[in-house]
């Protein structure tokens, strides 16, 4: 990791100033320049073109569980951990769909309930005059609902 940010960083910042902040060798830092990919890197650089053809194939919708899924169906055996961190380091990620919920239905044929505050908010007693509202919040414990029923009366109690 640390020889891979120097490569990608050489351009910007002298090496022996990089090698000396991570504290790693000059020496070694050249040496793992020059060694030949190993077999693993090279299966790696392989199953991620693979990894991209499906994504793209899916139209990005595909995530790692099901591209697993496409790879070995291919005949190309790999485990998930392996397709999450390639798909990560290729910065592939499924599409999400927007989560929408309709809560509103406003071509119903039921009857309708008259505005009898015609934008009125104003209540000379108490009791007289309340509104209510309700929102749905989306929480780890999935869905909870806020309503909120107010006295419009602002007098001094």
């Amino acid at each position: 990791m640390k020889y891979r940010f120097i490569r990608e960083h050489c351009q910007d910042y002298p090496v022996k100033a990089m090698c000396q902040a991570l504290g790693v060798s000059d020496s070694g830092y050249y040496a793992w320049k020059r060694r030949p990919p190993s077999q693993r890197q090279l299966a790696d650089e392989a199953l991620a073109a693979r990894i991209r053809q499906v994504h793209q194939a899916s139209h990005r919708i595909y995530g790692s569980r099901r591209i697993r899924a496409e790879l070995v169906e291919q005949g190309q055996p790999c485990g998930r951990k392996r397709v999450v961190r390639l798909m990560r380091q290729l910065g592939l990620s499924a599409r999400r769909w927007p989560h929408r919920t309709v809560t509103t239905d406003s071509q119903h044929t039921a009857p309708v309930a008259d505005n009898l505050l015609d934008r009125d908010f104003s209540a000379q007693t108490p009791t007289t005059k309340w509104v209510t509202d309700i929102t749905g919040i989306w929480t780890a414990e999935g869905w909870l609902y806020l309503a909120v029923v107010l006295d419009l009366f602002c007098g001094a109690w």
